[in-house]
């Protein structure tokens, strides 16, 4: 009752204090003495604790639901008082070691912010992402050495081959045709420009017509019935003061206008019908002889057992700063047309560009080019196309090292679904012009399938 009387006088501590008075007091009769002094020292540590987690919290632990920190609780306090044994001691020394003994170190963890962690998912997808870029990275590398490259050796012997041909048609116009008032011809292509691909099979010759400046004139697409950028009329002018004849061309005119079609014909003849290919290919090594319909104007050229360049004779005129073609429109009610010359500026642009900080934009188009050329659902798609989708992507994205190739090469695709999306393609150089104003709406949907399709596993792509 003593006992009782005193713990009255005591603080009240939620009953804590009394329950502690209590233990002492009886474990005497349960433990004996050398079990109650073990217990004592226990529970006179736990008070001490209890003490100081009541005047100054030291030690954040976990927080309660009602957002209010608790303890962490050891293992044994809710034991029974007689299974107090080694373990226990053991248990009670191990929790004391973990407490903190600095009690500032405490006071600033409990007000320091906690830190959001990332998710783990978010991480993993992130991971999952880099590998498969870096995977698609060495996979474009070795296509573009396995499948895309040409040997120097093959570029030289076909250009080799070209410079030959070349020679010879032009000796030959100038010996039997010297009224054909033509510049000099030269040698253009991807070939030239180091963006072939896959093999070197093909070349174009290109033949400048000399036009009377004051005879003829240029009339845009878009400003015609027909209104289509990219293409023009060339009218000729001035037929009261210079009749029919007064210019060479004039044989080539039809309904007022010089036809791309006329031309090519009058090459055609000159190039199938007059020349003596097979002698001439006797003398240069080589087996001549014009290309099988409907690739006219081309001549096909075996300089090795296993290999074949193709050439096509491409006349072309200048007007002012305006540079055309004769490559007519794919639909044949506009075969009057002639197709504005943009691809050397396109590959111009490019090439500026790589030189500027050594980017990867001609190693992303020629494996373009390859997969196009490999994969016959792709091959509406054209060089200038694919050049195109890649210039605009430029102007987007600053970074082409070569580490971004994969990169790049995945908006690249994206880019020209989208495109093909919209049925729009504007170029680079003439906005006012779509590209894609030859392709049917069936060959856009399947374009459009075929590439969709491979956007899930682009390496797809690469396996043909």
């Amino acid at each position: 009752m003593a006992g009782a009387g005193q713990r009255k006088g005591k603080k009240d501590d939620n009953g804590i204090g009394t329950a502690i008075d209590f233990v002492l007091s009886n474990a005497r009769l349960v433990l004996g003495v050398g079990g109650a002094a073990v217990l004592g020292i226990a529970t006179l540590a736990v008070k001490r604790m209890y003490d100081r987690a009541i005047s100054a919290p030291s030690s954040p632990t976990r927080l309660s639901q009602s957002g209010k920190r608790s303890w962490e609780e050891p293992n044994w306090l809710g034991s029974s008082s007689r299974l107090l044994t080694q373990d226990m001691k053991t248990n009670l020394s191990r929790s004391l070691q973990t407490l903190p003994t600095d009690p500032s170190a405490t006071e600033t963890d409990f007000f320091r912010p906690t830190k959001p962690k990332p998710s783990a998912k978010r991480s993993q997808v992130e991971l999952k992402k880099s590998r498969l870029r870096l995977s698609l990275q060495e996979k474009l590398f070795a296509y573009y050495r396995r499948k895309v490259a040409i040997p120097a050796d093959e570029q030289a012997r076909a250009k080799q081959a070209a410079v030959d041909i070349c020679a010879e048609l032009r000796s030959f116009l100038r010996a039997k045709l010297p009224d054909m008032p033509l510049r000099d011809m030269y040698l253009s292509g991807s070939l030239y420009d180091d963006l072939q691909v896959v093999t070197a099979d093909h070349i174009q010759l290109i033949v400048p017509l000399m036009l009377e400046q004051n005879l003829w004139s240029c009339i845009p697409g878009e400003d015609t019935i027909m209104n289509i950028p990219g293409f023009y009329l060339v009218r000729r002018e001035n037929p009261e003061y210079f009749p029919r004849g007064s210019s060479y061309w004039d044989r080539c005119v039809v309904g007022g206008y010089l036809s791309p079609k006329a031309v090519a014909d009058a090459f055609e003849k000159v190039v199938a019908g007059s020349i003596n290919w097979p002698a001439i290919g006797s003398l240069l090594d080589y087996v001549i002889r014009p290309a099988a319909p409907p690739a006219d104007l081309t001549l096909e050229v075996q300089y090795d057992p296993e290999r074949r360049l193709f050439i096509d004779f491409l006349p072309s005129l200048t007007l002012g700063d305006i540079i055309l073609v004769a490559k007519p429109h794919r639909l044949a009610q506009n075969d009057n047309l002639w197709r504005l010359s943009l691809r050397p500026a396109e590959t111009a642009r490019l090439r500026a560009l790589d030189q500027c900080d050594s980017g990867c934009r001609c190693l992303c188009l020629k494996i373009f080019k390859a997969v196009c050329k490999s994969n016959p659902a792709l091959g509406h798609l054209t060089a200038s196309q694919l050049t195109n989708v890649i210039l605009h992507l430029s102007q987007e994205e600053s970074d082409w090292s070569q580490d971004m190739l994969a990169d790049r090469f995945l908006q690249a695709l994206k880019g020209l679904i989208r495109y093909l999306e919209a049925g729009v393609l504007p170029s680079a150089l003439n906005p006012k012009v779509n590209l894609f104003s030859e392709l049917t709406p069936e060959e856009v949907d399947e374009l459009g399938y075929t590439l969709y399709s491979s956007l899930s596993e682009p390496e797809v792509l690469l396996q043909t």
